[in-house]
């Protein structure tokens, strides 16, 4: 092959701004623009925020497949996506990237209303090879011609759905290329038995060169007789298994080919491009490094997984944390647990993200990383309660939607007491429509024997979670928002199932509320008590059971009801009290103040409220344009 001009005695970067801008480059410059696009990124997310860690982990794999797939044309599938950035970077939004995640700008994930070289919207693991097979399955019908490939990394070969589509891919014999990209991570440090067996291939002196001269070895074996041939086929395949890695994805039905060094362009060529031209479904194991390039990146990888502005110098970020949600409920947990050696925490590969890393760290024993398994984090903990034991299971909102089955059929049905902690409930900012947390209300409100539990601040959510682990005999979900929080906004009232709490006495309309949204509320209504608008406030800590009572008489008295809760307006809480006061037979005006049922997109959670009118003036504004509605 014909190489171009080397481009190293200037800016390689510069120079490209889509993949066909790759071809026929030297080595040198593939690997100067490597480093380039290091400093790049480095650069820009310490001004935006974003998933740093992961991508300087996987800039050669990015240049190395789009030096030899030639995208759109060829369909490259990213597991999560949030490794994507170079992939941006190199197929024409190099520019955008100062805007990546804030409102207007490209999303942190692929996206294909964004490019056409996205061909695949991602965000929550595990899905890659099932979208991916599912297009090479659509190629083939369609008699295409184009190379499917999936990124998938060691992290999300702990889900489940990988090992659905892994079992299917190997056994149809479909032309996919699988990419392994083994960083030994998912935002925490792997678990489980998977782990282990891509540990020990790491730690094999054996690479991807030797698999096919050996198997040509083998097949030269002679073999004597019918009898014969048979026992030297099993002995065959007993030196594979001990000789060769990779084994597991060669049972199932794929090719290995690894593992490779992940930071090697011309060795990821060499391999992919051998691919390119074999039939059937191909694994390539690659060997990452998380954080690579940038130190501070490389040795807390988990931190700079995700991580907010920070100043490139000291690695330092620039706005320090006072505190969460998740951390309140952490602690309360371990000082519950203290006094109750039944209760264990159960998290999905995300430990410091749910406030659980010190359970983990003060009781061993009863704490459980089942990685990135949500369906199996609930019915594992379902068998924990069936033995008299207390489980906890902390998982992010937008990924309880993974475990929905289980929730209903393992837990629910059985009205088991397990303790589910929706962490980032309502909106969560910058991560944008995959991770939105709006439709849990919808999803555990309509389950039966299933308490739900929408604390307004860290006292509140104390006392939820006291409830659920000291008095409650079934199951409890408690809902609490990502990021800071205050204490004392609630009067010191018990905690009574089923009982709403009246903030404010007022006469010309009654604000339900659930939440967080409390804080907004109250600060709403000393704008319109300067209006001179009397606001009669509820305060909704249970959503199930559901005050309907206390609704009802407030709503007599005002004829007049606004809901307010962070989540979409269907099957919201605004939608159980308008059911509720249905069944009482009160007919009045209802103003649900709530999010679209609509895709809410990426940006900072502040300029969404105030974006949708759920800021505090916003909400003032609804009830003042109300009321004037109601009066002509």
């Amino acid at each position: 092959m014909k190489r171009r001009e080397c481009l190293c005695s200037t800016s390689v970067l510069d120079q490209v701004s889509e993949p066909s801008d790759l071809i026929d480059l030297k080595p040198c410059c593939l690997q100067k623009l490597s480093a380039e696009i290091r400093t790049f990124l480095i650069e820009k997310i310490s001004r935006t925020g974003g998933h740093i860690a992961s991508n300087l982990g996987v800039v050669e794999l990015t240049i190395a497949l789009h030096t030899i797939f030639h995208s759109p044309e060829d369909k490259i599938v990213w597991d999560v996506g949030h490794q994507t950035y170079v992939h941006k970077i190199l197929t024409g939004r190099k520019h955008e990237l100062v805007n990546i995640r804030q409102m207007g700008g490209i999303s942190g994930f692929p996206k294909i209303s964004e490019s056409s070289y996205d061909c695949f919207n991602t965000g929550h693991s595990s899905t890659s090879l099932s979208a991916a097979l599912g297009i090479a399955r659509a190629r083939d019908l369609l008699g295409q011609n184009h190379q499917v490939v999936a990124v998938i990394g060691d992290g999300a070969l702990t889900g489940g759905m990988a090992y659905e589509a892994l079992n299917d891919a190997g056994n149809s014999k479909t032309n996919l290329i699988v990419i392994l990209n083994d960083n030994g991570m998912s935002i925490s440090k792997n678990v489980g038995g998977m782990s282990r067996y891509l540990s020990r291939i790491r730690a094999e002196p054996i690479y991807f060169k030797v698999r096919d001269d050996f198997q040509t070895l083998v097949e030269k074996i002679p073999a004597i007789g019918k009898s014969a041939n048979k026992i030297f086929h099993k002995v065959k395949g007993s030196i594979k298994c001990l000789l060769l890695p990779g084994m597991l994805f060669e049972e199932l039905g794929f090719r290995y080919y690894g593992p490779l060094d992940g930071h090697n362009i011309p060795q990821m060529q060499d391999v992919m491009s051998k691919a390119k031209g074999m039939k059937g479904p191909i694994l390539i194991h690659v060997c990452t490094t998380k954080g690579r390039g940038y130190l501070p990146a490389e040795e807390k990888p988990q931190q700079y997984h995700g991580i907010t502005p920070f100043d490139v110098e000291t690695g330092q970020v620039k706005k320090i944390s006072n505190g969460s949600y998740s951390n309140v409920f952490g602690c309360k947990l371990v000082e519950i647990a203290e006094k109750n050696n039944k209760i264990c925490a159960i998290t999905a590969a995300m430990p410091e993200g749910t406030g659980l890393e010190n359970f983990g760290k003060r009781f061993p024993k009863r704490f459980f990383d089942v990685g990135i398994a949500e369906q199996h984090a609930v019915t594992m903990a379902a068998g924990l309660a069936t033995k008299g034991l207390k489980p906890v299971v902390a998982i992010y909102s937008s990924f309880f939607q993974r475990a929905f089955d289980q929730i209903i059929h393992d837990v629910s049905l059985m009205n088991l007491n397990v303790t589910f902690g929706i962490d980032r409930a309502g909106v969560v900012g910058e991560d944008g429509e995959t991770h939105q947390g709006i439709y849990d209300i919808a999803l555990f409100s309509a389950l039966p024997n299933i308490t739900l539990v929408t604390p307004a601040d860290y006292d509140e959510l104390e006392k939820a979670l006291a409830y659920a682990l000291e008095q409650a005999d079934g199951p409890v979900a408690i809902r609490y928002p990502r990021g800071q929080g205050k204490r004392g906004l609630i009067p010191a009232a018990p905690l009574i199932p089923g009982q709403a709490v009246r903030l404010c006495e007022g006469k010309d309309i009654t604000i339900a509320v659930t939440g967080h949204m409390t804080t907004m509320v109250l600060d709403a209504v000393k704008k319109l008590q300067s209006l001179e608008i009397s606001c009669e406030v509820l305060y909704y800590r249970f959503i199930r059971p559901f005050d309907a009572e206390t609704l009802g008489a407030s709503a007599k008295k005002t004829e007049f009801v606004m809901t307010v809760e962070d989540h979409i307006t269907t099957g919201g809480f605004g939608s159980i009290a308008l059911s509720k006061l249905n069944n009482l037979g009160i007919h009045v005006p209802v103003e649900i103040a709530a999010f679209p049922d609509a895709l809410i997109e990426h940006a900072d959670p502040k300029q969404l409220y105030e974006k949708y009118s759920l800021d505090a003036q916003g909400l003032a504004q609804r009830v003042i344009n109300r009321l004037k509605k109601e009066q002509t």
